[in-house]
């Protein structure tokens, strides 16, 4: 099942404030652990004025990344701080400190027990129909 932006943007909210992610942090959380790049155009694709904490994802060394505009790395290092969250000089964050990742994979637990017999039922009809189409 391929990864769409409303599950990135749904575990993105998740990470509470003082915390970072990493794009694949937030791929891995939302099930598609090799689909970091797919989480970045996710977050470049989101509309203005939207709820959804972006400026909390950071590259896999802490680094922030973002280049949409030449002010983006700047605003999202404010945004950062004013949560907390240390940002060196050359724009990374300690991921040892910061990381929220299991937070947020804590966080996702009662969710997915919850969603667990209707993904199953989701992935048996997905694999009846793919075995129907060989036929």
């Amino acid at each position: 099942m391929p990864l769409n932006f409303k599950d990135i943007y749904a575990v993105v909210k998740l990470i509470p404030k003082g915390c970072v992610m990493s794009y694949s942090g937030v791929a891995r959380q939302c099930g598609h652990p090799r689909a970091a790049r797919q989480v970045g155009y996710a977050l470049h694709a989101l509309p203005q004025n939207n709820r959804v904490p972006w400026w909390r994802v950071v590259n896999a060394q802490g680094r922030i990344s973002n280049s949409s505009t030449p002010d983006a790395p700047k605003r999202q290092q404010e945004q950062l701080e004013a949560e907390g969250v240390v940002v060196s000089a050359g724009l990374r964050v300690d991921m040892r400190s910061f990381d929220g990742e299991m937070l947020v994979y804590a966080r996702l637990q009662p969710r997915q027990a919850k969603r667990g017999g209707q993904r199953q039922a989701l992935s048996q009809q997905i694999k009846s129909k793919a075995i129907e189409k060989k036929r």
